[in-house]
C-alpha cells in the first residue's frame, strides 16, 4: 500500500521540492492550500496532476481534523507559516495565529485523529536571533529577534510537548537559510539574483539592500526537504539542525552573484536604510553534526552552486519576459 503524506504550505518553496521528493519515493501526496483568492500554483504546476490539493488553514483547526480524517495520512509535514520575517513585524499576531498557534491546532488533530502519524516541524535558525554560540546546534539557547522567531519559538516548544506529553512521533528540523530559483522574491537571496538579471538586461540600473554585513548560513532547498523526509523515517523522533555549517554576509552574496552576470556589484548595489530590521539577527552558521551523523544527510549543493543556479534561473526569466 502507497505511504500517504499531507503537506501544508505545498505551494511555498520547499512544499514543492518536498512534495516532489516524496513523489519520488513512490508517496501519494495530499497538499493543503488556503481558500484565497491570490494563490499561486507556480511551483507545483509542474506536479500538480499528480497531487490531492485540499482546502485548509491552520487558523481553523476544524478544517484540519476534518483533512486527516478524510485522507489519513501517515505523515504530516507542517510547512504552511507566515514565513518573512519583514512581514512578522507589520503582521506580528497574524504570524503569532499561524506560525505558533497553527502548529497547536495541527498536533492537536493529529492527537485527536490518529496519534500514529508522523509529523514533521519547519522550526527556523531565527529562534537562534541573538546568538549565545557560534556554531548553534541543537542545545544552543533560543533568542529570537522578531515576532517571526518568537512565534517559531513557540512551535518548536510545543511540537516537544506533544512528543513527551503524548508520545507523538513529531521531530522539528531547525533550518538554517535554504534558498532556490522557487525563493519568493521578497527574500534576499532571490531579491539579489533577480536584480542581478534585470540589471544584466539593461532593465534596472541599481539595486537598494540593507545590511551587507549581515552573515547567514546559506543552503539549496532541495538538500534540506530531504532531510525532512529523513527525520519522519527514524525510528525514533528527534530536533536536527540542518546548515551547511559555512557563512557568508549579503556582501560576498552581491560579489557571487554579479560576477556570474559579467558586473560589478559595487557599481550597482546602494545601500538602503529601509531594508534594515529593527533588530538584527547575530552570526548564525549551523553545526549539522547530528543530522549528519544520525539521519546521513550531506547537503549536494555548496554557496558558489546555489547562487549560480539561482542568477542562471532568473536570467532565463527575465529573458523570456522580454521577448
Amino acid at each position: 500500500m502507497k505511504k500517504r503524506a499531507l503537506i501544508t504550505g505545498i505551494t511555498g518553496q520547499d512544499g514543492s521540492y518536498l512534495a516532489e521528493l516524496l513523489l519520488g519515493e513512490g508517496y501519494e501526496v495530499v497538499g493543503m492550500v488556503r481558500r484565497s483568492s491570490t494563490l499561486n500554483f507556480e511551483r507545483i504546476a509542474h506536479i500538480q496532476d499528480r497531487l490531492t490539493l485540499v482546502a485548509g488553514d491552520l487558523l481553523d483547526e476544524v478544517s484540519l481534523i476534518g483533512l486527516l480524517k478524510e485522507h489519513r495520512p501517515g505523515e504530516v509535514y507542517n510547512l504552511a507559516a507566515q514565513s518573512f520575517v519583514q512581514t512578522s513585524w507589520g503582521q506580528p499576531v497574524l504570524t503569532g495565529e499561524t506560525t505558533a498557534l497553527g502548529v497547536t491546532r495541527i498536533l492537536d488533530a493529529i492527537r485527536m485523529v490518529d496519534p500514529e502519524i508522523r509529523f514533521y516541524q519547519a522550526s527556523s535558525s531565527e529562534m537562534f536571533g541573538k546568538v549565545h554560540e557560534v556554531p548553534q546546534n541543537e542545545t544552543t539557547p533560543f533568542y529570537p529577534r522578531s515576532p517571526y522567531g518568537v512565534a517559531k519559538v513557540y512551535g518548536h516548544w510545543i511540537t516537544v510537548n506533544y512528543r513527551e506529553s503524548y508520545g507523538l512521533h513529531a521531530s522539528s528540523g531547525i533550518l538554517f537559510n535554504h534558498e532556490s530559483p522557487r525563493r519568493g522574491l521578497e527574500f534576499v537571496t532571490r531579491k539579489v539574483t533577480h536584480a542581478v538579471a534585470r540589471i544584466a538586461c539593461g532593465i534596472d540600473e541599481k539595486l537598494p539592500l540593507g545590511n551587507l554585513d549581515a552573515h547567514r548560513d546559506w543552503g539549496f532547498a532541495a538538500d534540506y526537504v530531504r532531510a525532512m523526509w529523513l527525520m519522519v523515517n527514524q525510528d525514533t523522533a528527534d530536533d536536527y539542525v540542518v546548515a551547511t555549517g559555512s557563512t557568508h554576509s549579503v556582501r560576498e552574496l552581491c560579489e557571487l552573484a554579479f560576477s556570474h552576470a559579467g558586473l560589478d556589484w559595487q557599481d550597482h548595489v546602494v545601500v538602503d536604510a529601509r531594508y534594515l530590521r529593527p533588530a538584527e539577527v547575530d552570526l548564525l552558521v549551523g553545526d549539522p553534526a547530528k543530522a549528519k551523523a544520525v539521519l546521513g544527510w550531506e547537503p549536494e549543493v555548496d554557496f558558489s552552486g546555489l547562487v549560480e543556479m539561482m542568477v542562471d534561473a532568473d536570467l532565463a526569466l527575465v529573458r523570456d519576459g522580454i521577448r
